[in-house]
């Protein structure tokens, strides 16, 4: 086992972040030019902005528009150290992280590995539906989607042409809410225009939620609200549903219903990524590691955990935070402060979340909008969400791209990243199947 190199030896303190999601990379932003070393590592090279991966799978933005590097966002500052690599393992005693690109030790360990996918342990369900919580997923389902229309018109077969253009989202979180809202919203205004020879009363977008309504999390107002706006789109919302199996063209459901399609888009859970090394008594629902109000991760003075990742049970949240970009931020700048507190950690200000609200949008002028003085919803909601979401993106450049791209479909309704990019497979292996098919 090798050190990982190009790291500079240093004379003072190494924080070692790993994740360069919303919290790693606000972090990493608030110690820079700080006494500290930085090493932020990350699978990608890249920030994703994650509330906006549903646009990148309706083709209404390029992937490059909700990414950002991360090497160019710390160019300048002389103390933080990008790394692309993976976290293998953690060896507590020795301050020491194992990576796929060697190891290097820490005074400080922040993990901030957001989330991934939940399919409960439903292999099948693993196997052939298709998540979205990453760019390269969003970009996958655009071009399966594309894909199927492609091949729906090279069929005669009723059923297969059918299944190949009916889509079902399961999840009636804000991610499945806006993943439907902008299907439907293809069905009526883009798709018909691409394929006129298809017959569009054969397309369904189906949403799949588990619980009795939408948007949990948020207001009941907001759930009614966003089932109402579906609907009017032509959504076929099934509440009180649980998907039992799938197996790549029929979808069971728990009650005996059957539905038929090609493309299950999984929306319907969260999960923390397994991490080797720490004790199994910190490892709590979802993969998610229990931490003290100062997010150290419980029984590891030197060891923090930030995000989605972090579970800390408070007097308001006796079950966690809610896994939220929000949560995240808050959460790194407090760390932050901590972290350059010149009286030590030990007497850190604890954590406390200030909820600003959360918003969902369902399709163009249809929005709803939850701030702790005022639920909202309609055109005035959905300026509110296109003005917040464009403030968040990370560059100036990408607000620029995502602003004309918007503009341009706002008016026109026919957005022109509609392009099956199949890239040639990585593996060499002759028996990889084509993610195309």
């Amino acid at each position: 086992m090798k050190a990982m190199p190009n790291i500079p030896a240093t004379d003072g303190k190494r924080v070692i972040v790993i994740g360069g999601g919303f919290a790693g990379m606000k972090l990493a932003y608030k110690l820079a030019k700080s006494m500290f070393q930085v090493v932020l590592i990350d699978k990608n090279n890249y920030h994703q902005f994650q509330p906006l991966f549903y646009q990148v799978a309706t083709a209404g933005l390029a992937p490059g528009d909700i990414s950002f590097p991360l090497r160019k966002a710390f160019k300048s500052i002389r103390n933080v150290h990008v790394r692309m690599a993976t976290l293998e393992k953690i060896k507590p005693e020795e301050n020491l992280i194992i990576t796929n690109a060697g190891f290097l030790h820490y005074d400080y360990l922040v993990l901030a590995l957001g989330g991934e996918t939940n399919y409960f342990g439903n292999e099948n369900i693993k196997k052939f539906a298709v998540p979205m919580k990453s760019v390269s997923e969003a970009l996958f389902i655009r071009n399966k989607i594309i894909f199927n229309y492609e091949s729906a018109l090279n069929t005669d077969d009723f059923n297969e042409r059918q299944a190949l253009m009916s889509i079902v989202v399961a999840g009636g979180g804000p991610t499945g809410v806006e993943l439907a809202g902008a299907l439907a919203e293809m069905k009526r205004f883009i798709l018909p225009k691409e394929y006129p020879t298809l017959d569009f009363s054969q397309m369904n977008v189906f949403l799949l939620e588990g619980s009795n309504r939408l948007l949990n999390g948020m207001s009941d107002k907001a759930g009614k609200m966003a089932l109402r706006f579906l609907e009017q789109l032509g959504v076929k919302v099934f509440l009180s549903t649980m998907v039992k199996d799938y197996d790549g063209t029929h979808i069971s459901l728990a009650d005996g219903t059957m539905l038929q399609s090609k493309t299950l888009l999984w929306a319907a859970g969260i999960t923390s990524p397994a991490i080797e090394g720490l004790t199994n008594a910190v490892i709590k629902r979802g993969n998610r590691l229990a931490v003290n109000e100062l997010n150290a991760v419980q029984g590891y003075d030197n060891i923090f955990a930030i995000g989605d990742l972090a579970y800390m049970e408070s007097g308001d949240y006796p079950a966690g935070h809610p896994q939220v970009a929000q949560v995240a931020i808050q959460q790194a700048l407090n760390l932050a402060k901590n972290l350059k507190n010149p009286n030590g950690l030990t007497n850190g200000r604890p954590f406390r979340y200030n909820d600003k609200g959360s918003m969902a949008t369902i399709g163009k002028k249809l929005a709803v909008v939850d701030l702790p003085f005022l639920k909202f919803s309609g055109f005035i909601a959905w300026l509110v969400w296109l003005f917040v979401h464009l403030m968040a993106i990370v560059g100036v450049k990408n607000r620029i791209n995502v602003f004309m791209n918007w503009a341009w479909n706002y008016l026109s309704l026919d957005p022109s990243l509609r392009l099956l990019i199949r890239p040639k497979p990585v593996s060499s292996d002759p028996e990889e199947k084509s993610p195309w098919k």
